[in-house]
């Protein structure tokens, strides 16, 4: 969108009233170590994710502001599920994109420095983010490309999104989604996304997903918001295009970046997939879900 649309919505906007999700402690519970396959809603698009022999972080935001700095831009309504000091070992982190909510480099230092062989895999040109930060083992990904490294095969696919850190950065560096694959099971995690006809190529390519992390939050105003975010009706249609055995909602109840209500996400992904007939979960944060 241009700058006059930018304006434009900055001068309509209508801040939704604050509600706090609620947040369970259930992974205290949990051997987070366990040999059981599971995954956690951290908060916002973070999810940490066992195979049962590795461990993988997606998108890793544990800053209190998804921003540049400390002290301005979105701030969180709900702390992380999992503080990073409570974390497993983490095998690898999977990014996105480069936008402040989805790439932290404030956490990924911090994760390079609880364990330094900890894998970072990025978009193609966001490997300098992470240089800066002194992380050192780093692979970027151009959409399609593929990695094998721990019994598990890594792609790096398409997505309809953007990228931006700065005024002079603009779609310098790609964005997508994550697809994941094991012996057992295949993952994806589709980034910040719009609709678009990738789901329906990603399937056709990857095959079949078995659990999948689809975002439904951050979509109003959709005259402003479309092209970039899915609503949650279109959240279940991408469920539905990679044949999602299992769906989890994220990219909500976490920060205030759009105008929709914050309740309003999970009510409205829960009735579109209870009309399409199709498993499509908002998780709790720090609920343990284990895979069957």
């Amino acid at each position: 969108k241009s700058l006059g649309d930018l304006i434009r919505w900055g001068l309509e906007r209508k801040t939704p009233e604050i509600v706090r999700i609620d947040l369970s402690d259930d992974y205290r519970q949990q051997d987070l170590e366990s040999p059981d396959p599971y995954l956690v809603w951290i908060g916002h698009a973070t999810f940490l994710l066992n195979t049962g022999e590795n461990r993988i972080l997606f998108d890793p935001i544990f800053s209190d502001r998804a921003s540049f700095s400390t002290l301005v831009g979105p701030q969180r309504i709900i702390p992380p599920a999992i503080a990073i000091s409570e974390l497993p070992r983490i095998d690898a982190v999977l990014i996105s994109h480069n936008h402040y909510d989805h790439l932290d480099t404030r956490s990924l230092e911090q994760l390079h420095q609880i364990n330094p062989d900890t894998i970072f895999m990025v978009p193609d040109g966001d490997k300098v983010h992470l240089r800066r930060a002194g992380i050192v083992n780093v692979h970027e990904f151009d959409w399609w490309e593929s990695l094998r490294l721990h019994g598990m095969e890594f792609t790096f696919t398409p997505a309809q999104h953007w990228s931006s850190r700065t005024f002079f950065d603009r779609n310098k560096s790609l964005w997508g989604g994550w697809f994941v694959r094991e012996d057992r099971y295949a993952f994806f995690h589709a980034g910040d996304t719009g609709y678009s006809e990738d789901f329906v190529d990603i399937r056709k390519k990857l095959g079949n997903v078995d659990y999948a992390m689809i975002p439904i939050g951050a979509y109003d105003p959709r005259w402003f918001m479309s092209y970039q975010h899915v609503n949650p009706e279109e959240a279940v249609a991408i469920a539905r295009d990679i044949n999602a055995d299992v769906s989890f909602g994220m990219h909500w109840g976490t920060f205030v970046l759009t105008d929709e209500p914050i309740m309003e996400p999970k009510k409205r992904v829960e009735a579109a997939a209870a009309l399409a007939s199709i498993d499509f979960r908002v998780p709790t944060p720090g609920m343990v879900y284990f895979l069957d």
